[in-house]
């Protein structure tokens, strides 16, 4: 049993880390196409070798970006085969056709635009390189798209129906997979984050320029089109955010507890704008007075959650031992349903094998009746279904305080770019200086909200962690942990340093 807990927790460690590190080159990717494809338009329109120089500039620094993030990104889907081919085998009808569109469609497309955009300057025409840039982008976004659908699918498994013969979940609605409320909504949230990452990149730079009174007119009009996308995309943020949340309240609401601190169910419940968080021994003696001091929005988690203020919103509590007067079932109760439908699976396919076709039908029925919560009966204990509440409530709130400055930011930087006094504010060109790493801290806060929230699931509600994960010996998932860890961060390393020699360098004929 402990080496099994080892090697669940060693692949999870393996994978986050992947993760993680995949996701410092992603969002940057996702956003910075866009800028670059907006400036080169201009260029075109205008004519003027000021914005190709800058295009050229930002562009290069996406390439960059883009050749490193490949490496994590492939290791990590092969890391689904390798570490976690229980998870494979079951889910592979389903979640491999999103990733294998992304890799024939979305990144095929990508990657050979890719190819005209960076080395095809004054070999195509202008509408031709323009039209490159703009299908990168797309192509970029559109890989997202396929792999947060297969992410959103995990979250809230649709379209499919359990063959019991075979124990895989086969695709019954591929339509119904792609427009999957989570996923949607996952995906809108994820890219303009992204949008809201690649602005603070660029004109985080740019305020470095000024610093150093370098290259003013390429620092000044990056700034203009950065905060502008900036701005227009953290209003998006807001509102896809918005429905992000109301998804994960329908179909995630432990998540969504997690994320507030909230232990005790409530009426008109309030959102902790600020707030520090009890020890969980502490907790446990007192659940509706979770935080040592905290500083509540009346009724907007209700509105959030349901959009009524005086919705009730469960709790930690609620949903681990139940509530009868709200409709809430305890996990011990879905425990005791899911062991029955686990059972009734073996039962079925023992009599199956005998040809006791009169048993086997008894065992399907009663298996369909309870497979909605079979993933419960592989729980221990009713709170395995709580994941860490404090890193999930903690990542969210640093997510959402981030987000806010971020807006003020874009904001305040547009309005003296427009008067053209932002070379003469010197604190807040610091500042945009200095925000640039905290738009990478929001980016992972975020990802460690939707992961972690979602413990102890790998698909919700019906795959424990516990039970995706390959046969593989422990000692074998360590060894690779260190290898990855140590590769990733020379990849990461590698970057900033071949960045940095870059930006000093700077903008091909600025001044």
């Amino acid at each position: 049993m402990e080496n099994e807990l080892a090697l669940v927790d060693w692949s999870r460690a393996q994978f986050a880390l992947t993760a993680l590190y995949h996701w410092l080159f992603v969002p940057l990717t996702l956003g910075l196409t866009f800028i670059v494809a907006i400036m080169e338009t201009i260029y075109v329109k205008t004519g003027d070798i000021w914005w190709k120089n800058t295009t050229k500039f930002w562009m290069g620094l996406l390439a960059i970006n883009f050749a490193i993030g490949l490496a994590t990104g492939i290791i990590m889907e092969f890391e689904f085969g390798t570490n976690w081919s229980n998870y494979a085998w079951i889910v592979g009808d389903i979640f491999g056709a999103p990733l294998a569109i992304e890799g024939l469609m979305a990144f095929f497309m990508e990657s050979t635009f890719f190819a005209v955009m960076f080395f095809g300057w004054d070999k195509v025409s202008k509408g031709m390189h323009l039209t490159s840039t703009w299908l990168v982008a797309l192509g970029s976004n559109l890989s997202a798209l396929w792999i947060l659908v297969a992410n959103g699918w995990m979250q809230h498994p649709v379209g499919m129906k359990f063959n019991p013969d075979t124990a895989r979940n086969e695709m019954q609605n591929f339509w119904e997979v792609l427009f999957n409320p989570n996923g949607v909504s996952k995906f809108l949230h994820t890219i303009s984050s992204g949008y809201v990452l690649a602005s603070l990149f660029v004109i985080g730079i740019s305020a470095w320029y000024l610093l150093k009174k370098r290259e003013v007119l390429f620092a000044k009009r990056s700034m203009i089109v950065a905060a502008s996308f900036g701005f227009l995309t953290s209003l998006f943020l807001l509102i896809s955010g918005d429905e992000s949340a109301y998804n994960v309240a329908q179909k995630q609401p432990m998540k969504l507890a997690a994320m507030e601190g909230l232990y005790h169910g409530e009426g008109k419940a309030g959102i902790v704008a600020l707030g520090i968080l009890k020890p969980e021994e502490e907790i446990l003696k007192d659940p509706k007075h979770p935080f040592y001091f905290d500083i509540e929005i009346p009724n907007a988690l209700s509105f959030l959650a349901h959009h009524s203020a005086d919705a009730y919103v469960p709790g930690v509590n609620d949903l681990v031992y139940g509530n009868e007067e709200h409709g809430i079932e305890s996990v011990a109760s879905k425990m005791q349903k899911g062991k029955l439908a686990v059972q009734a699976l073996t039962d079925y396919k023992k009599f199956k094998k005998e040809g006791n076709d009169k048993e086997a039908k008894i065992a399907l029925k009663t298996f369909e009746k309870y497979q909605h919560v079979m993933g419960y009966g592989y729980l221990k204990e009713p709170t395995d279904a709580v994941p860490n509440v404090p890193i999930v409530f903690y990542s969210f709130h640093i997510m959402v305080g981030l987000g806010t400055w971020f807006l003020l930011l874009f904001i305040v930087v547009l309005y003296f770019s427009m008067i053209n006094e932002i070379e003469n504010k010197r604190l807040l060109l610091m500042l945009t200086v200095l925000t640039l790493p905290m738009g990478y801290v929001a980016q992972e806060a975020g990802w460690i909200v939707a992961e972690v929230g979602r413990q102890p699931w790998a698909i919700q509600d019906m795959l424990p962690v516990g039970m995706a994960t390959s046969n593989i010996s422990t000692t074998s998932v360590q060894i690779t942990f260190w290898l990855f860890a140590v590769l990733f961060t020379a990849l990461l390393i590698a970057e900033i340093k071949i960045m940095f020699k870059q930006i000093q360098i700077g903008p091909e004929g600025g001044h």
